[in-house]
């Protein structure tokens, strides 16, 4: 799993290198319908909260996350294996927006879903990442207590 969390990172930071010497700063370049490549920079975190907090605020925070969700992946059964592996990816996801703010004081940002009237927040695969590591650990828990009913039945 170590190796995933490294996997992730380094796959986040050669993306994140190609959008910022190959794509052009705030321009819609469109994919397929619905899906663009939008290069920005997010100076907070999700949906660009806390964006007026110093860098050094949101690096201690950034940090602080990713030793508390250690904590928790850490405390988890072994036989847990998609929990261990949304864990993975929420740390590696963190950790990859992490090496950002440390290295440009902000976060590339660069996948734009969107209609002709609205779009959805400009994101990157580390928060593709983090939220699909989200998803995973809800599943294992919902996993988890569908079988605990069952053994009580």
């Amino acid at each position: 799993m170590l190796t995933l969390v490294a996997g992730t990172v380094a796959l986040d930071q050669m993306i994140k290198w190609l959008v910022e010497t190959r794509l052009p700063f705030q321009e819609f370049l469109p994919v397929a319908p619905m899906l663009a490549l939008y290069r920005t920079w997010n100076e907070g975190i999700a949906f660009s909260l806390l964006r007026d907090m110093p860098d050094r605020w949101l690096l201690v925070l950034t940090g602080l996350v990713i030793v508390f969700v250690s904590h928790l992946w850490w405390r988890n059964p072994p036989g847990r294996a998609i929990a261990h592996l949304g864990y993975a990816l929420i740390i590696g996801g963190a950790a990859g927006n992490l090496v950002d703010r440390a290295i440009y004081g902000h976060v590339v940002d660069y996948i734009l879903f969107h209609t002709e009237t609205w779009s959805f927040a400009v994101f990157n695969l580390a928060d593709s990442f983090i939220t699909i590591g989200a998803g995973l650990i809800v599943l294992d828990e919902a996993i988890m207590a569908i079988r605990e009913r069952k053994s009580r039945d």
